[in-house]
């Protein structure tokens, strides 16, 4: 008789048949031995069978049958294996056979048995087949066998044999071997249909009741785009959190159980596997499309990359989970999503440089300090390198949106040219600095506008050198930039102290006459003293440069002065006395100068901007970098 996969056992049923001969069968020796071993088998099952038999039995009513050792189990497993032989035979040979008729009973009766026995362990086991229990156990084997090919249980249990295992883990691989075998008793039988809706019924509830715990749930677009931020946000946020307990436990779980209980058959395990998880991954990848197509304002960027972070990161364990046919639409709606999720991202970067452009403030920085637009694109640029495992890949085919061609010193090594992240990001960097060459116009002193200037590029270079932006632009890019600072620099000390520099004669050394030495003296004393009261609020945010500055000034005007100093000093005292003209010994030009440039710590942050970007320089909505 052919076994058939689905076959009901509603007794008016009965099994397939092969086409009955047309004549008599004729006796021989073998057929007669074949006979009377099918006739022994009915015999043996039917003691077994009946004595299992709850409807009969009121000790098999309240007793299983898999329990302690499993012997008796195992025999009633064999019995039903070799009732199904004696079925064939007399299929085959006796197809109007009172032994098929009887063989038949037998057999229904047994399913029903078994039937019960996989629902009860199914449902007092629990919480030994839970998910967490199930895809520690699923990651261990992984990692001992050096793959995730499947394996039969009797292997595992080899290689545990030894081992000190706990009660938890002795509980659930029992329960697994025996759903297994009475899996593979009833498929064998042709009462598959009935095995599997059991089984799919039981642990479909659990991961949908997981999911659920987790806070996943169907929603709507329309939902979702009527949400405030902050709701959608903690629903955001929440997502993140269950998604990879999802993939990595719930799913995982069923995956690694289905395909032990059922590993005899793929397209069962893949079938029943479709049907646990199929609708709750739907659902749960079903969101992220929904909140991105709600929300795009490039301050919420961080939290929509890690929405995509996450995914992307789960990927390979989702296309391997999600393999087979009948799962092609969660590959498919998940692929779907991470396209949306991309283009979110992408339009949120296209909004980012359009508001850097749109910036309108007008208002000088105090003495020149960083500008709050500064810190904030900085910030969010920084944060932004932070996804250099995603973003490259995101903006890699997006069509460039650069108005012209970056300047060579916008790129560093690496191949930072052949970057599409870094590329964007230059590109980001140096819209912001043309944004802070014209704020550097509102300060009608050229000196105070460079050491704006200097100030801004300096926290630029910084933020780059200490955090990931360093990978992505390279070390050429820093030095470069670092060269400019210095530049400003340079043309703060040139113009800011011209008229110090101008009031000393050229050649210190050279000989001229003591009524102008008095007068080069003079004319110092007033341009210093000009320079100094004027540039007292002006600062330089960073220690480093404030030192580099001070250091480069002091070195210039003290040489020139000292030597004008020591030429001239004591020989103008002897002539004028008291109106020598002389006030500023080289070492206090020093002090002086030492007071300079300081920051009280409060500069650039008293200018508000109108810019939405500026206004905040320092929140972020959601993602890993809230706050």
């Amino acid at each position: 008789m052919r076994n058939h996969f689905f076959k009901s056992l509603t007794p008016s049923h009965s099994p397939a048949r092969t086409t009955p001969s047309h004549s008599p069968a004729r006796t021989t020796p073998s057929h007669g031995l074949c006979e009377s071993l099918m006739e022994e088998n009915i015999e043996v099952a039917e003691t077994l069978i009946t004595k299992w038999d709850s409807a009969s039995s009121s000790y098999a009513d309240i007793t299983p049958l898999f329990q302690d050792d499993r012997y008796e189990a195992k025999q009633y497993l064999k019995a039903v294996k070799d009732l199904q032989t004696a079925m064939d035979y007399f299929g085959t040979e006796h197809t109007n056979s009172q032994h098929l008729v009887r063989a038949q009973r037998l057999m229904q009766t047994a399913m029903k048995r078994l039937q019960r026995e996989f629902h009860r362990i199914l449902a007092e086991n629990r919480t030994h087949l839970d998910p967490e229990s199930i895809s520690n156990r699923s990651s261990r084997n992984s990692v001992l066998t050096g793959n995730s090919d499947l394996e039969d249980d009797s292997e595992d249990d080899l290689r545990f044999a030894n081992e000190n295992v706990s009660e938890e883990e002795r509980m659930s691989r029992s329960a697994i071997a025996d759903l297994k075998s009475i899996a593979e008793g009833m498929i064998s039988a042709g009462y598959g249909k009935e095995c599997v809706k059991i089984y799919t019924v039981n642990r479909k509830s659990i991961v949908e009741e997981g999911l659920y715990n987790l806070g996943v749930a169907k929603t709507s677009y329309h939902h979702v785009h009527r949400m405030e931020w902050e709701v959608l946000e903690v629903k955001i946020k929440n997502w993140l959190n269950a998604v990879k307990i999802a993939v990595k436990t719930f799913f995982e779980a069923e995956k690694y159980l289905c395909d032990r209980v059922f590993w005899s058959s793929a397209s069962i395990r893949e079938s029943i596997f479709s049907e646990i998880t199929k609708e709750s991954a739907l659902t749960l990848f079903g969101f992220p499309e929904m909140a991105v197509k709600s929300k795009k304002s490039p301050e919420k960027i961080f939290l929509i990359l890690d929405l995509y972070e996450a995914i992307f990161n789960l990927w390979p364990d989702i296309e391997s989970m999600f393999a087979c046919e009948s799962t092609a639409s969660v590959r498919s709606l998940i692929d779907h999503s991470l396209t949306k999720i991309a283009e979110s991202i992408r339009s949120m970067l296209v909004d980012f440089e359009s508001h850097i452009q749109k910036d309108s403030s007008r208002t000088p920085v105090p003495g020149g300090g960083v500008h709050p637009l500064t810190r904030y694109v900085m910030n969010y640029i920084a944060f932004l390198s932070d996804y250099s495992g995603i973003l490259p890949g995101i903006v890699a085919d997006w069509p460039s949106m650069l108005h012209s061609p970056l300047p060579e010193s916008f790129f560093g090594g690496n191949d930072s040219e052949e970057n599409p992240l870094a590329l964007r990001l230059a590109w980001l960097i140096l819209v912001l600095l043309s944004k802070l060459d014209s704020k550097a116009e509102v300060y009608h002193d050229a000196p105070l506008s460079y050491i704006f200037l200097a100030n801004n590029l300096e926290y630029i270079v910084v933020k780059v050198r200490t955090s990931n932006l360093k990978s992505v632009l390279g070390d050429e890019w820093i030095e470069s930039h670092e060269a400019k600072v210095k530049q400003y620099a340079s043309s703060y000390i040139r113009m800011g102290w011209s008229r110090v520099f101008l009031s000393l004669p050229e050649n210190p050394m050279a000989e001229i006459s003591p009524e102008r030495a008095r007068k080069h003296f003079h004319d110092f004393n007033i341009a210093f003293e000009e320079a100094y009261k004027h540039q007292a609020s002006w600062i330089v945010m960073d220690s480093k440069l404030r030192e580099h500055i001070k250091i480069t000034l002091g070195k210039k005007l003290g040489t020139l002065y000292g030597e004008f100093y020591i030429n001239y000093r004591a020989r103008l005292e002897n002539l004028y006395g008291n109106d020598s003209e002389v006030r500023f010994a080289p070492d206090d030009l020093g002090n002086y100068l030492s007071d300079l440039l300081h920051a009280d710590g409060n500069s650039g942050g008293s200018v508000s901007s109108t810019s939405s970007l500026s206004s905040s320089p320092y929140h972020f909505h959601g993602g890993r970098h809230s706050g």
